[in-house]
């Protein structure tokens, strides 16, 4: 994420926190008082989506995308296997 998303992100939540409406100009604003410079179409990207989202929804669900757990998943299985094998005393490369 660039400095300029974060900056816009934390922006919004703060106008979220304070119970304001979250505008383009509101969100410059903050941007400014901050001294973060962002490209000028930042704030009006953000202020479009969030006025069709519900910022609570979109906090309560961070990290609830789930892609990451089959890996781990599967080098358990690879892990346990391996130990099976020394627990009977050979290998099949033996």
């Amino acid at each position: 994420m660039s400095a300029s998303e974060l900056a816009c992100t934390y922006a919004s939540l703060i106008l979220h926190d304070d119970g304001l409406s979250i505008t383009a100009e509101k969100i410059a604003t903050l941007v400014k008082a901050a001294n973060v410079k962002v490209e000028s179409y930042w704030p009006s990207l953000f202020a479009k989506l969030l006025e069709k989202k519900n910022v609570e929804d979109l906090i309560m669900n961070v990290g609830s995308g789930g892609g990451g757990a089959a890996p781990a998943v599967k080098e358990k299985k690879e892990e346990a296997m391996e130990e099976s094998d020394d627990e009977m005393m050979f290998s099949l490369f033996d």
